[in-house]
């Protein structure tokens, strides 16, 4: 399995549509950085936040998700409470090819503010908006900020086709648009 470089993403995307719509390079201006970089891509977070609260003391089930669990929020900025978490998505739409597997790490800038930023392995033929978890570790109320970079998205090519893709099974997160909540 290798991990694929700045050369082969940017083909990916402007042929083949792999990532829309596409950031050709590291955009910097006074902002956290998004775009391509040299083995990844920095995606961007959307202004579409699900926050989580317990204002009506819902219980937190994947099996039977209740919306009563958080608050919906459009906005440029996004204030996690302390101790809390908060649902978003990429700007970005991902076509994940079939030989393809994507991992995701967090930004060095949220990580070292105590921000953590969870997503799960984009499987070979997924497609969609990345739905983010951002986790707030500290104390203090955390501020994510929409379009701007979120985590960096590696890219590893295996030795061959799976037998059997995410879009070949039918996976029940493909095609997701928006945030997305749990789903059994």
């Amino acid at each position: 399995m290798a991990i694929m470089s700045d050369k082969w993403i940017r083909a990916q995307s402007q042929q083949a549509g792999m990532i829309e719509p596409f950031v050709d390079g590291q955009v910097r201006d006074n902002c956290i950085s998004y775009g391509l970089s040299s083995y990844g891509y920095d995606a961007r977070v959307a202004p579409e936040f699900k926050i989580f609260t317990n204002v009506d003391s819902a219980v937190v089930d994947p099996k039977d998700f209740s919306p009563k669990s958080f608050v919906d929020r459009e906005a440029d900025v996004c204030i996690i409470p302390p101790n809390s978490f908060a649902l978003a998505r990429t700007v970005e739409y991902f076509r994940i090819p079939e030989d393809v597997l994507v991992i995701c790490l967090g930004k060095s800038t949220y990580a070292r503010c105590g921000i953590i930023v969870n997503v799960t392995p984009l499987e070979p033929g997924w497609e969609g908006h990345v739905t983010l978890e951002f986790s707030n570790t500290t104390p203090l109320p955390a501020k994510i900020y929409a379009n701007e970079g979120a985590c960096q998205f590696l890219f590893l090519q295996g030795n061959e086709r799976c037998e059997v893709s995410y879009k070949d099974r039918a996976g029940k997160y493909q095609g997701q648009r928006g945030v997305t909540i749990p789903k059994v």
